[in-house]
């Protein structure tokens, strides 16, 4: 069940149980349980693709039965309504709870026809599932009249909105499905099992909320064309994570300071635990061949303990000789020591980087919970353990306060990924404070029972329900879950899938109990048209000219508005969280009237604050047609209506998180505009999301959202790069290439994830490497994230992808010298460069062949001309070109994939430093490169349909790259360099730059055992 469910909550509860386990021993039973759920995984994608695909046909069927909705949108707003409202039904009633029929909808379709006769008087639609859905379903049963249980049976009461008279329904009278609609889509759904616990079984046929979840994302995200991706859920559980619990942690603080003293239980737990607190990933095989006096061992003993001599030889950096010393390190490593593919250069670097952070643990240098980010600590663990373990009631109360207020917000939710990664990081933080709750007061009921009333408040609170997770489950998604998407869809099945979770928790069908309404938590609107805050609001009344004295008075007109409706949201959770709404009638028509009130109220205020939006957008409020029109178009969202209790009140959002979309304004500006956006410059409307979320997130906040590599690459994002590299917050950045594998599947996107959070710690910016791997790797991808120091480079517009400190010195290096000075006019070219390097940076001191059959021989577009001013040093230019340390600055600081003027004429030569030795040296070198590669070379044939046949000279620097080696080695001399510098240019990300050519020429030493098992 846990493995179907969620893999990592599994492994925590490993690591925290099996304490007669060793390390390694509890390592491999999580490797074990991984391998286990992959397994299952595998099995669930081949369902999941078979049902979408099926489902996409059997939605437009059923879309196109629908009658009676004239409005494209409002037309597909209601077929996905109505096809989730099935679903949901399909899921409950294969539980029993519809009438105790397990064939509920089928057999009712049945007797409908058989009854009236099949589309005469009477249709399945009008008048049974409209009864069911707002009658039954949507109405306790003390207020369905006798023929109405006659008809439906015994179902319970949902609420949630789900059921209820749905807008669509009150603006369209006449909406009329056939038949035949249902008949089709039953017949498709009958075809699988559906249950709503997550196991995993090898069927081939089943269906659970999981698998509905990567359908409704993937359906949507292909619906929306609007550059949006499925994130898969090691991206959203990172992500999440490491914005939610630092927070929590932050908060608690406030209220229990003790707790966070260096010399407290908390820190001592960490410092006494440190393998509990590190990844497996990190950890593999790091005590292999470890002596049992390992205390007594240097680093350098440590991290060569047990590793081949062949190897070991190549650790002390102290020693001359290093590149012959280490001519072993690229060889493939023995699985003992090595993640899949990893190679000894690797498996040397993790294990230095384990036995660096375990001494920082022991020595009580990482003793602040950001700490866990900076140095990718199992944040989740120690904040389990901290509630779990740490003596005093204080701070569990203190968590919990924090945890029960935490808001989390997603503005662009589409069907809830992120929103149930967060609900994935606070489940277990409920249960691991309640279950402190209960012991506090079991341990005290020994003693007489008067003390912790809070908790026996939470505990009574508790007992009113199906059972504490569901409990749990309905506490988050009311109160910590909050999101907003342009897809009315989208947000439909965002409620849709929190419904489902809190369904699964529900064994009998008399513990069912009214669902939360989160209509008001997930809400349909464009998160960049609108006033986010009462200041917004200031701005745009006094834009309009108004007289100070109207300013204010028609602004606190509105606070005040404003104001009234964030009351009547409060009331409406406060109903909903009254364990005695469940059922009643009077509670109900109490909710009802809630709600009523609080749509009546927020649509009033929406009216008159679009008026004054559409104002400032030069559209006339008067010309009705007109202003529907924008309306429409720009579907304007105001946060500050909408969240009043957050946003205004609280100040903001407590944790934004999310995968806005990566779309270029130009190809939206034709259906809505921006306005008052520092980042517009940017011209990507994820810049845009990224201002909207710093404005949104509270003052001690946490961000974190997943965006194309541009963020830190590119000079266009310079306006979004200053907003995140200002003095007041603490930012880390990881880097991912789409080679050899990507990170959404599918999709050739490069990109960063950002944390962003407000400055707690004197802490420099913090990046990985800009990170590659192959699909076998995927498991450890986020458990080996290292990241290192940074700054912003505002002359280039980047934050450099660092990622340890061998690189950050010979970034630092190359920054102190200065550019080659080249012009883009005149003369003959000093060489031609490839405009889009893979692997290496292809420079040319020739114009390559190319053929086509229209033009005939020609210059080939892909290698752009460059003019060197300072032509004496053509040849030494060129030589630096190929070079590895031009491929590492190119691939550190930009892109990875185009390599243009602005790359190459940024990077710092130092011609006018540069003595006669070194220039003579390049040149020899630069001319015995061009000789090895053009013999390398190959003419290669191809078709296009607009240039018909084409020939071309392919070249491969790959197999010249014992030449380029040598360029480097005369170029540590021009820089300074050291031999570990050195080694690190050469070999800067060799796995994948080489391939499988990475061992070709590598001589092993016969008759040595190490060597032989680890060839």
């Amino acid at each position: 069940y846990h493995v179907g469910q969620k893999p990592e909550l599994l492994y925590q509860k490993l690591s925290g149980l099996l304490f007669t386990l060793d390390e390694e021993d509890k390592i491999g039973l999580v490797d074990v349980v991984k391998r286990v759920s992959e397994s299952f995984n595998v099995n669930a994608e081949k369902v999941t693709k078979k049902f979408y695909d099926r489902f996409k046909k059997e939605h437009t069927k059923f879309r196109d039965f629908i009658e009676g909705i004239q409005d494209t949108v409002d037309h597909d707003w209601y077929t996905s309504l109505m096809l989730n409202r099935l679903m949901f039904i399909y899921f409950i009633q294969k539980k029993g709870f519809l009438d105790g029929n397990p064939n509920y909808l089928r057999d009712k379709l049945k007797a409908t026809q058989e009854k009236k006769g099949k589309n005469k008087f009477y249709s399945f639609y009008k008048d049974f599932l409209r009864v069911l859905f707002h009658k039954g379903l949507g109405a306790p049963e003390n207020l369905r009249s006798p023929e109405t249980l006659a008809e439906i049976g015994k179902v319970p009461y949902l609420n949630g909105g789900l059921f209820d008279v749905h807008q669509i329904e009150e603006t369209y009278a006449d909406i009329s499905i056939p038949d035949e609609a249902f008949e089709h889509i039953f017949d498709f759904f009958d075809e699988y099992n559906w249950h709503l616990d997550t196991r995993a079984t090898a069927t081939g046929k089943d269906i659970n909320p999981d698998v509905i979840g990567y359908i409704f994302e993937k359906y949507i995200n292909d619906r929306a064309a609007m550059g949006a991706y499925y994130t898969k859920e090691d991206i959203t559980e990172y992500i999440s994570k490491n914005c939610i619990i630092p927070f929590l942690f932050e908060e608690a603080q406030k209220e229990c300071a003790n707790a966070f003293r260096d010399d407290s239980s908390l820190w001592q737990m960490l410092r006494e635990n440190p393998d509990r607190y590190i990844y497996p990933a990190v950890k593999h095989g790091v005590r292999q061949g470890l002596p049992e006096n390992w205390q007594k061992l240097s680093l350098n003993e440590r991290v060569g303990a047990g590793v081949p001599e062949h190897i070991a030889v190549g650790i002390d950096t102290s020693q001359p000789n290093l590149l012959e010393r280490r001519k072993h390190w690229n060889t493939p490593a023995p699985p003992e020591f090595a993640l899949p593919t990893e190679i000894w250069r690797e498996v040397i670097e993790r294990r230095k980087r384990y036995w660096e952070v375990r001494d920082k643990i022991e020595s009580g240098a990482i003793n602040h919970i950001n700490d866990f980010i900076t140095y990718n600590l199992n944040i989740r663990q120690f904040a389990q353990d901290a509630i779990e373990q740490y003596e005093g009631s204080d701070f569990v109360n203190a968590f919990y306060k924090a945890v029960t207020r935490i808001t989390v917000l997603d503005p662009a939710c589409g069907s809830g990924a992120f929103l149930f990664a967060a609900l994935n990081v606070l489940e277990p933080l409920y249960e691991a404070c309640i279950g402190r709750m209960q012991a506090f007061v079991d341990e005290d009921d020994q003693q007489g029972g008067r003390k912790y009333p809070q908790f026996r408040k939470v505990l009574a609170e508790i007992e009113n329900h199906p059972n504490r997770r569901y409990y749990i489950y309905k506490s988050i998604i009311l109160n910590n879950l909050y999101g907003v998407d342009i897809m009315k869809e989208a947000v439909e099945i965002a409620k849709l899938r929190l419904f489902l979770k809190l369904m699964a928790e529900v064994e009998h069908i008399d513990d069912v109990e009214p669902m939360p309404d989160i209509d008001y938590n997930i809400r349909a609107g464009n998160s960049l048209v609108g006033f986010a805050t009462y200041e917004d609001l200031r701005k745009a009344i006094a834009g309009k000219g108004q007289a100070r004295l109207d300013l204010d008075e028609v602004s606190e007109k509105f606070k005040e508005q404003a104001d009234v409706v964030g009351r009547a949201y409060k009331r409406f959770k406060e109903i909903q969280l009254e364990s005695d709404h469940a059922g009643d009638s009077a509670n109900h028509q109490s909710f009802k009237q809630a709600k009523t009130e609080l749509e009546a109220r927020l649509r009033e205020l929406n009216d008159a604050l679009d008026l004054y939006l559409a104002k400032t957008y030069g559209v006339d409020p008067e010309n009705k047609a007109k202003f529907a029109a924008w309306k429409a178009s720009h579907q304007p969202f105001h946060w500050f209506a909408e969240f009043y209790e957050i946003v205004h009140e609280k100040g903001g959002f407590d944790a934004v998180i999310g995968n806005p979309p990566y779309v270029e304004y130009s190809k939206v500006k034709n259906s809505y505009r921006i306005k008052g956006y520092s980042t517009e410059k940017c011209g990507n409307i994820y810049a845009f999301f990224f201002e909207k979320s710093l404005v949104l997130m509270s003052a001690r906040g946490k961000l974190s959202l997943i965006v194309p590599l541009s963020l830190v690459s590119t000079e266009r994002m310079n306006s979004l790069q200053k907003l995140l590299t200002v003095d007041h917050l603490q930012t880390w950045y990881s880097s991912y290439d789409v080679y050899p594998q990507k990170l959404f599947v599918g999709a050739k996107q490069r990109l960063t994830i950002c944390l962003a959070m407000a400055r707690v710690q004197n802490t420099p910016i913090q990046s990985t490497k800009y990170r590659r791997w192959r699909a076998e790797e995927r498991r450890e991808l986020f458990e080996g994230i290292q990241y290192c120091d940074s700054s912003f480079n505002a002359r280039l517009s980047v934050i450099p992808k660092i990622g340890n400190k061998l690189c950050a010195a010979i970034y630092h290096k190359l920054s102190n010298f200065r550019a080659a000075r080249y012009l883009n006019r005149g003369a003959k070219p000093s060489f031609y460069v490839h405009r889009i390097p893979y692997n290496y940076v292809k420079a040319l001191d020739f114009a390559p062949f190319f053929w086509n059959k229209v033009d005939g021989k020609k210059k080939s577009e892909d290698y752009k001309p460059y003019f060197l001013e300072e032509t004496r040093f053509a040849k030494a230019v060129l030589a630096v070109l190929n070079s590895n340390l031009f491929f590492l600055w190119w691939y550190v600081l930009f892109e990875g994939y185009h390599c243009g003027r602005h790359e190459v004429h940024t990077f710092p030569i130092g011609t006018d430093v540069m003595s006669h030795n070194i220039r003579e040296k390049l040149e020899k070198l630069a001319a015995s490169l061009m000789r090895d590669i053009k013999a390398n070379a190959e003419r290669k044939c191809a078709f296009y349909k607009t240039t018909g046949a084409v020939q071309y000279d392919a070249f491969y620097p790959r197999k010249s790259k014992p030449i380029i080696d040598e360029i480097d080695k005369v170029l540590a001399k021009h820089y300074g360099f050291t031999e570990e510098e050195l080694d690190f240019i050469i070999n800067y990300d060799i796995k994948y730059r080489m391939g499988k050519e990475l061992c070709r020429d590598i001589q092993v030493a016969p008759h040595s055992p190490e060597q032989s098992s680890t060839k």
